[in-house]
């Protein structure tokens, strides 16, 4: 019998953590350690793959979290604070959590790691997100430890709690669905599993110091997103244009009344700042054909193993 490698991921019940999840269950060389502070996320993580060791735990505090390294052959760093109400939080969660676990990957000799970074380290946009996401990636740069950084652009998929599945569930029941201005605000977007298995390539091989910006690999505009989730969904809610101004301020509004926005003022921004990614080549790096962004919808939202799954929006 082979020894099972140990395998350590932060931010494990987010997003990315859950569709990595999918494609490592049925791995049966990999112990899984699975570290978030979300616990409703983490449960479902835990129901989804009961073999996944889970710990909930707030990595920007000490604690008997960081036992979990010992032995450990890989981290998989995946934690990251996307939206807040102001500095503090991304300050808590990008930047002291992350040295709290570098430090630990050090105290328990943890030979490698793949961090996941963003696409908004080369984005015209400044705001807490973006810089804190900087510091962050210059911080696993400058810590020592055997490395590689995947930078993905705004991304879709399974167990989306906000972006594309907070817009597609608006969709169901909205008599209208508002579009910023034009909506011909150009979007890459990377489908979640896709940037997944990259990730699985890159914890087999482990190359050091690599840095790689993935990129959806089709164009497509913000409006075209919308009409694409409602065709394959089979809606026929009316999508309406607003202007810009009047769209952010009832934004504002929107705003008053719930702590969870589907927009903040900075990702309104950021839809419109006009970014263009550039990106490897995915299916020459990583060996994998990306999937096509129709298709990718379609799975998304149609999928009867994990289409249905929600995930709580962090906070």
């Amino acid at each position: 019998m082979s020894v099972q490698q140990k395998i350590v991921i932060t931010g494990a019940a987010g997003l990315v953590g859950q569709n990595l999840l999918t494609l490592l269950d049925d791995r049966s060389d990999l112990d899984i350690v699975a570290i978030d502070k979300h616990a409703h996320n983490l449960a479902i993580a835990k129901r989804l793959h009961p073999r996944v060791r889970t710990v909930c735990a707030d990595l920007a505090e000490s604690g008997d979290w960081e036992k979990e390294f010992a032995g450990a052959a890989m981290l998989v760093q995946l934690h990251a604070q996307i939206t807040g109400p102001n500095a503090l939080p991304f300050e808590r969660n990008n930047l002291d959590a992350t040295r709290r676990v570098l430090e630990a990957c050090r105290a328990h000799a943890v030979p490698y790691i793949v961090h996941v970074s963003s696409s908004v380290v080369n984005s015209v946009a400044d705001d807490d997100y973006t810089n804190t996401k900087k510091a962050q990636e210059a911080m696993v740069r400058d810590f020592g430890i055997p490395h590689c950084v995947l930078r993905p652009t705004l991304m879709f998929g399974w167990f989306d709690p906000k972006h594309l599945g907070w817009l597609a569930r608006f969709m169901e029941k909205a008599p209208v669905f508002p579009i910023p201005g034009h909506g011909r605000y150009m979007r890459q977007p990377l489908y979640n599993r896709d940037f997944c298995r990259a990730i699985m390539v890159c914890m087999e091989r482990r190359p050091i110091g690599e840095v790689y910006d993935l990129v959806g690999p089709e164009r497509v505009d913000y409006i075209d997103i919308i009409r694409a989730i409602r065709r394959v969904k089979g809606l026929k809610t009316p999508i309406v244009n607003i202007p810009y101004g009047l769209f952010a301020g009832l934004l504002k509004v929107y705003g008053l009344f719930t702590d969870r926005p589907p927009f903040t003022a900075d990702q309104l921004k950021a839809l419109t700042a006009g970014d263009v990614f550039t990106g490897v080549d995915i299916e020459k790096t990583f060996g994998f054909r990306p999937t096509p962004f129709e298709e990718a919808i379609r799975e998304t939202f149609c999928d009867p193993r994990y289409s249905g799954v929600v995930l709580e929006k962090y906070v």
